[in-house]
């Protein structure tokens, strides 16, 4: 049976999905598109709900995971070519998408090992800078992310468009920073964090394997209490001019792959 009418429950609850709170107390979150929905589907995401506009979905591929996940167990919404694009957050949709679950990773559980970076971030307040970081330090080989205190959802739509399809393979952790102080002490690992106040050059310093490189939010840098924490702090040079500081995604972008190239070179 097709669903056309938006004011059917599941449909609702669907698209209450791109509201915060909605998707904290349900633990799902949404995926549209081909590409996304695909990598949910190849990496083993958890999907709870595939849903497909069959006038709108053209794709074998797209064709292929519905008949994947059905044999799976997972539940098939066919809706209208009408109602999928009401529900689309973006122009001209490709007819698919899906509702997966969350999966988050226990700070204690995350034991660096040689080789390995992860990437810590306080306050980021844009959920498309969170989604870029997400795919750039996945692009280099980190782990995961670790997100401190009152940080953007990497399940809000805005990261998970960004992060293309990274999001499901990184492995991500929220905690408080009080959690994040324990948890250094007790594994040891490196912490460089970054500051445009910094002495240190990013491209001077060797950094150390394993290690997790820790930057603050885009309005404020790293606090004192996060900077009192790190074993070195780093800083990307900057010619004088207008401007005064980096988008704090691609600040990231730059040290991880200052690192990722100094590991290519051992």
């Amino acid at each position: 049976m097709i669903i056309t009418s938006a004011a059917n429950e599941r449909v609702k609850a669907i698209r209450k999905l791109q509201e915060r709170k909605a998707r904290q107390e349900s633990g799902l979150f949404y995926v549209e598109g081909l590409r996304l929905v695909g990598e949910a589907s190849q990496s083993g995401a958890p999907i709870d709900t595939m849903i497909y506009a069959p006038d709108l979905l053209s794709s074998d591929f797209g064709r292929q995971v519905l008949v994947e996940q059905e044999a799976a167990g997972v539940e098939i919404l066919e809706v209208g070519a009408d109602l999928f694009r009401r529900m689309a957050m973006k122009d001209n949709p490709q007819g698919i998408a899906a509702v997966v679950r969350q999966k988050w990773v226990s700070l204690s559980a995350v034991k660096p090992q040689a080789g390995q970076s992860w990437v810590a971030l306080d306050s980021v307040a844009d959920p498309g800078n969170l989604g870029t970081i997400l795919r750039t330090h996945d692009a280099v080989g980190g782990v995961g992310v670790i997100l401190l205190d009152q940080s953007t959802d990497p399940y809000d739509p805005s990261s998970v468009r960004a992060s293309m399809g990274a999001l499901f393979a990184q492995q991500l952790v929220k905690c408080s920073l009080a959690e994040f102080t324990e948890w250094k002490a007790q594994t040891g690992v490196a912490l460089i964090g970054t500051s445009g106040a910094a002495e240190q050059d990013y491209h001077a310093y060797r950094y150390p394997s394993p290690l997790v490189v820790l930057m603050g939010s885009e309005r404020q840098g790293l606090l004192p209490e996060h900077l009192a924490l790190c074993d070195e702090v780093v800083s990307i040079p900057m010619r004088a001019g207008g401007s005064d500081s980096l988008n704090l995604a691609v600040a990231a972008a730059v040290v991880l792959y200052e690192i990722h190239n100094q590991r290519r070179e051992k």
